[in-house]
């Protein structure tokens, strides 16, 4: 039964008291805040008949605390999720930066307990970014940030369901940021170096920085924490150790760099106290400006190289060479020469698992699509290297004696082969016979390379050359061809034996 007292007496001034027993048979007392008996045993009945509502099952004790929950401030839940996300291992900025976006959607969308969170809210403030000029990742970061703590309010039971789970982030097709051209580096590196100090660093560090990006593809972030004890720089193979606290997948990396740049590397951090960090980078905020600075040196210097010519320099103005933002609309910050470095790599023909053990990616795919870029050309150039493989393989038939093809001044005019087809693929074929030394018996190759030798001798001289139509009038390099195989007959041996036939002839047959 409930009662209803008085602490001192019932003469007592002051707060009645209410006591009852709850749904688990515990006896609970609470101040009823009232002077008023009568109020003070309504409060004393409320208290019980609840008690014995969820006793029956009527009222559902979970639901009632997460009813209690939503009504908690957004401050206080954005400090527990802080906890967990601390719990979680989530780096600093990562956590810093989750919680002010929290904020800032609530301030701006007048959220003041988690029952007050809407998509309609938080749609407005992406709105709002958009008309700011923010980019797509931009506002994909808020709408991460928010929709992984409306997940937790949901999981915690501080809300019945997740208010945002039906919102799509925008999609990203492409990176935003542009990767350094190759040829870009060069004016880049100039002008760093003639720019002096500038946001606390020197052009030389500055310079070593950059490269230092480019070849590790290490971030900012990595690059800001590195000290003297993860370079190693002695040896063939020199490398850097970014720990695993410091990088983005939480993963120990070692990245090499080129032994040119280790030895800068082993000058620069000699001077460094062992616990300092060997590059003095600016704050987070203005790394971006600091090499932006340097890139609009470069492009200067860059157009200034043709100020007597108008009409060159006037395109060159058109040009996205060296600028910060390219036709594309890709922008060029810090980051940049991270996207360089994947860049480079598979320009340089670097193979798809070891261009992704490189940047660190959990997939080839994630590679391929973020740093696989295509420099202008690229396609042609892959697509020509077509011929060149097909007159291989017919230079290679002709010098063999394995099919009857055509001899080799038939190609003397191929694209591929720059206007000199004999030669070019004379030295492709020698190769060829020469690495094939297990598959043909050493008469064949010797008398290949002979072949081989005088057809492309017999191409120096036009007046004595024609196209080969099958007819008799041959050339005078299908002549010798033709002279030097009748006369080493005894040597060369015709087989489908796949074991002695080369490899190429074994693929083509």
């Amino acid at each position: 039964m409930a009662s209803v007292f008085k602490r001192g007496g019932r003469r007592a001034k002051g707060y009645y008291y209410v006591s009852w027993t709850d749904h688990r048979g515990k006896r609970q007392t609470r101040c009823a805040r009232t002077t008023d008996k009568a109020a003070a045993e309504r409060i004393a009945k409320k208290h019980e008949t609840e008690a014995a509502e969820r006793r029956e099952g009527i009222i559902d004790a979970g639901a009632e605390r997460m009813r209690d929950e939503s009504r908690r401030p957004i401050a206080e839940l954005a400090e527990a999720f802080q906890a967990k996300m601390i719990a979680d291992g989530r780096t600093a900025k990562h956590i810093q930066q989750t919680v002010k976006y929290v904020g800032d959607v609530a301030e701006h969308a007048g959220f003041a307990t988690a029952a007050d969170v809407t998509a309609d809210g938080v749609a407005d403030y992406v709105v709002k970014l958009a008309g700011e000029g923010k980019s797509d990742r931009t506002r994909q970061a808020v709408l991460t940030s928010l929709k992984a703590f409306s997940r937790w309010l949901a999981q915690e039971r501080k809300l019945p369901f997740d208010p945002l789970a039906h919102i799509s982030k925008p999609s990203v097709t492409s990176d935003y940021r542009r990767p350094l051209l190759p040829e870009e580096w060069p004016w880049l590196e100039m002008a760093t170096l003639a720019a002096g100090e500038r946001f606390g660093m020197t052009g030389a560090e500055r310079r070593l920085l950059y490269l230092t990006a480019i070849q590790t593809g290490l971030r900012a972030g990595e690059l800001r924490t590195l000290t003297r004890g993860l370079f190693h720089l002695k040896g063939g193979t020199p490398f850097i150790v970014a720990k695993a606290a410091n990088t983005k997948n939480r993963k120990q990396a070692r990245q090499y760099v080129r032994p040119e740049l280790a030895g800068e590397l082993a000058e620069h951090i000699r001077r460094k106290v062992s616990s300092a960090p060997v590059f003095s980078m600016p704050d987070e905020t203005e790394v971006a400006a600091m090499i932006r600075a340097d890139l609009a040196d470069a492009r200067k210097s860059w157009l200034a190289k043709v100020k007597d010519d108008p009409q060159q320099h006037a395109q060159r103005e058109e040009s996205d060479f060296l600028a910060v933002r390219n036709h594309d609309g890709l922008v060029f910050d810090f980051h940049s020469l991270r996207h360089s470095c994947g860049t480079w790599l598979a320009l340089a023909g670097v193979d798809t698992k070891t261009l992704q053990t490189i940047m660190r990616h959990s997939t080839p795919i994630l590679t391929i699509q973020r740093y696989g870029h295509l420099m202008e050309g690229a396609e042609a150039a892959a697509v020509a290297k077509l011929d060149t493989i097909a007159i291989h393989a017919a230079v290679s038939l002709a010098a063999t004696g394995t099919e009857n093809s055509a001899p080799l001044s038939s190609a003397k005019n191929h694209p591929a082969t720059g206007g000199s087809a004999a030669h070019g693929a004379a030295r492709s074929t020698r190769n060829v016979a020469t690495e094939a030394g297990g598959f043909a018996s050493d008469c064949d190759n010797a008398v290949s390379l002979k072949l081989i030798d005088e057809a492309a001798d017999g191409e120096e001289n036009p007046q004595e050359t024609s196209d080969f139509d099958g007819s008799p009038r041959e050339n005078a390099a299908g002549e010798k061809l033709h002279k030097m195989k009748e006369a080493n007959a005894p040597c060369r041996a015709r087989t489908c034996d796949p074991l002695i036939k080369s490899q190429l002839l074994c693929q083509l047959s």
